[in-house]
């Protein structure tokens, strides 16, 4: 058995065996029994041992051991419509140019603040159950040029299903490239530096599409000489690595925590790709997201303190309609927005101005 499945076996799986670090109440932790039924609860010795267990505001916690907070039932379990862009199960198409297949519904770490809720760690309906099915829809459909493969986290599968993939889409002519979503060199990054095996059949696909990690750092502690290695050997394959944070109450909604996020990620080689707004999903909405002014704000100034690669990211959305860009603020009333990406080809690229108040987290 590998190093990392090793830590994967000794994770902690349910709120009892957390009781002894965090000393939950006896209300409490019948509360977060609740929670773990619906909101599967699971945390590896390696992401664990990045909290500060004394400290019950520590950001790292925050993304990783339930809390009440997410007995809310405000909000959506499909925020930005993925189940009227599926096609096939295990398979999105949202925009013409990319396809998204949902490889899985494991992680090495289940966020508190994920926007898959409805499934990570739970249902199996939503996820690919019959590859060659979605290689044939991808060989018929000639627009796509990419293919984005997520979950859960793409990186869970094992190295044998990852050769499959890369192995089908390697041999489609209009595949341009390839992208796997995951946490895994924040979260788990002796996946990738504990197994040859993996890295080389990375090393063998790349040389033939070019392949992208998409990860998601949220904050700076989780740059660590573990996760800097991760990337470091990913980045000697010749795969790069962007990121993807997502912008959360109470984790870095603080220009200077997310200033200097951005600033160690180009320093090791992660080129900042989006700053996501957190999406209002059930169990998340009234616990992670912070008003879109006073996100606007925040990602403004921590752009301030970055060189230019630092600068090259967009603050947006994944909404319903497509991914807005949010450009600014207009004045005491209004922001202003653009279509990055469009579901309907007609909005692409649109400009628009919206009413948005002090305590408005999305449209």
């Amino acid at each position: 058995m590998k190093y990392w499945q090793t830590l994967l076996q000794e994770g902690n799986h349910n709120v009892e065996s957390l009781q002894k670090q965090f000393s939950f109440s006896p209300e409490e932790l019948e509360a977060l029994k609740a929670i773990q039924k619906q909101f599967p609860v699971y945390v590896n010795p390696y992401y664990f041992s990045l909290i500060d267990t004394k400290d019950p505001a520590d950001p790292i916690r925050k993304m990783c051991i339930p809390s009440i907070h997410e007995m809310s039932r405000a909000g959506s379990f499909d925020t930005s419509g993925e189940q009227s862009n599926t096609i096939l199960p295990g398979l999105q198409h949202k925009y013409r140019e990319t396809a998204l297949v949902l490889s899985t519904n494991q992680c090495a770490m289940y966020c508190r603040h994920c926007f898959r809720k409805r499934l990570v760690g739970l249902s199996e309906d939503e996820i690919c159950a019959h590859l060659d099915d979605i290689m044939d829809y991808i060989r018929e459909h000639s627009e796509i040029s990419n293919v984005l493969i997520s979950g859960g986290d793409a990186f869970m599968n094992s190295n044998d299903t990852i050769r499959q993939y890369l192995a089908a889409l390697c041999e489609i002519p209009h595949i341009d490239l390839i992208r796997f979503g995951t946490r895994t060199p924040v979260v788990l990054p002796q996946r990738i530096t504990s197994d040859d095996e993996f890295t080389d059949l990375l090393g063998q696909y790349s040389e033939k599409k070019k392949i992208y990690v998409v990860t998601q750092f949220n904050h700076p502690r989780e740059i660590t000489p573990e996760s800097t290695a991760a990337v470091e050997a990913l980045l000697r394959l010749g795969i790069p690595v962007r990121n993807q944070t997502v912008l959360l109450k109470g984790v870095n909604d603080d220009s200077r925590v997310l200033g200097l996020l951005l600033k160690q990620l180009t320093a090791i080689g992660v080129i900042p790709y989006y700053i996501f707004q957190c999406r209002p999903v059930t169990g998340v909405m009234n616990y992670f997201q912070i008003p879109l002014r006073r996100g606007f704000d925040i990602v403004q100034n921590a752009m301030q303190l970055q060189n230019g690669q630092g600068k090259s990211f967009r603050f947006a959305m994944s909404h319903i309609s497509g991914k807005i860009e949010i450009l600014g603020v207009l004045d005491n009333e209004n922001m202003l927005f653009k279509y990055h990406q469009a579901k309907d080809p007609r909005d692409f690229g649109r400009i628009f101005v919206k009413k948005i108040s002090d305590d408005q987290c999305w449209l």
